[in-house]
């Protein structure tokens, strides 16, 4: 695989809470999907989960160069872990045409979090291109 993209992004607490706060469900339900949501229900802190995530997607919006505009939706990206833990993203809509005409075939994702903030940082994979000449 070929890193063709990356994208980084930091996310304070406080923003993510006072955006909860002032909107509520109908900011969680604009940017989180089902899927989001329930996984940061089951955590003691759905703070730092929501927070962690929406850094997600913003690193991911930078890796694909467009930030957050036109027909591009936030629930377009979806960061769910698996059995290991390890956050993994599914993108569609718009973010996936946009990926794809990328030539972005996986990314990955590592979300981190300290006391007030969260981090993720997205790398864009490729299949290498062979070189001339190699089987």
């Amino acid at each position: 695989m070929e890193i063709i993209a990356h994208g980084i992004d930091l996310v304070d607490f406080p923003r993510i809470a006072q955006m909860i706060e002032r909107h509520g469900p109908r900011f969680v339900e604009r940017v989180f999907t089902p899927a989001e949501q329930a996984y940061a229900r089951r955590h003691r802190n759905s703070v730092e989960t929501y927070a962690g995530r929406f850094a997600a997607k913003e690193a991911i919006l930078k890796l694909v160069g467009t930030g957050w505009r036109g027909k591009i939706a936030w629930t377009d990206i979806e960061v769910i872990n698996n059995g290991a833990g390890q956050p993994e993203v599914t993108l569609s809509g718009e973010v996936k045409a946009i990926a794809d005409r990328l030539g972005i075939q996986r990314i990955s994702l590592s979300i981190t979090h300290t006391a007030a903030f969260a981090i993720a940082s997205a790398v864009a994979l490729m299949e290498s291109k062979a070189a001339p000449g190699s089987p």
